[in-house]
């Protein structure tokens, strides 16, 4: 059986690392470095750092911040924001991420998903999603959840995958940060529809939130920023309660 696997996630703006609610409102979390040590230190199965502002500024990741937590950490690393083209995604891979987080860029370009899982391997390929709900449709974001797209969450779920994306990371905008627990209507939906592993990021904030998750909605592994940012939640702690609850999990 596939542990379930507990990720944070370091939302990076100007070097430092940031969390809001709705992906507006951000306040200062801690140095990027810091926190990156601290969670593999602690037992944190995955880590996510995402570069926020790349895509709107149209620039390209933070490769030296990049360097400096890959030599921190002795866990896999995925690194998103500003990615546009196969270069970018080998000095990524090349300065230390194990898998990028692509978004915006295959919006515009699907193709990205195919040629760099052929390149790279679909294992170090994550689709990134955010979505928000309007009109009773939920609706796709790009550049840091300030663009709406045509496309609809689910289809575009589903093409990701069959594009060659090896794992989805999907965000849901309206629970972001609310700490009202995950969107589990649709990921329960989205875990229904594709083979590829779910990765459930967007409001959690207690830990029956993660294993209402894992529980309900089937999803092989939970993110979460703030709660962990400002040690709301340990992550031993959590993870000792998720065995308790009968969910397989590393120690």
């Amino acid at each position: 059986m596939l542990s379930k696997r507990i990720i944070p996630c370091l939302d990076v703006k100007n070097n430092r690392v940031v969390k809001g609610v709705n992906f507006v409102n951000l306040r200062d979390a801690g140095s990027a470095v810091e926190l990156a040590r601290v969670y593999s230190d602690e037992g944190a199965d995955e880590l996510v750092f995402l570069d926020i502002t790349a895509s709107i500024e149209k620039r390209d990741t933070l490769l030296g911040l990049v360097k400096d937590v890959a030599s921190a950490i002795q866990i896999p690393f995925t690194v998103g924001g500003g990615i546009r083209k196969l270069a970018d995604i080998e000095n990524l891979l090349r300065a230390g991420a194990d898998k990028v987080s692509l978004n915006s860029s295959i919006v515009t370009g699907p193709s990205l998903i195919t040629s760099a899982s052929k390149q790279f391997g679909s294992q170090a390929i994550v689709a990134a999603i955010d979505i928000k709900q309007k009109n009773g449709k939920y609706k796709v974001y790009v550049k840091g959840g300030t663009e709406e797209t045509d496309l609809e969450g689910l289809w575009w779920c589903k093409k990701v995958e069959e594009l060659g994306a090896g794992e989805i990371l999907l965000t849901s905008m309206d629970k972001d940060g609310t700490k009202s627990g995950f969107d589990i209507p649709f990921l329960t939906m989205l875990t229904s529809n594709v083979n590829i592993p779910v990765i459930a990021s967007g409001g959690a904030g207690s830990m029956e939130h993660f294993l209402e998750c894992f529980k309900e909605a089937n999803v092989d592994a939970c993110l979460a920023a703030s709660l962990f940012h400002f040690g709301e939640i340990k992550i031993k702690e959590l993870k000792n309660y998720l065995s308790q609850n009968k969910i397989h999990v590393r120690k």
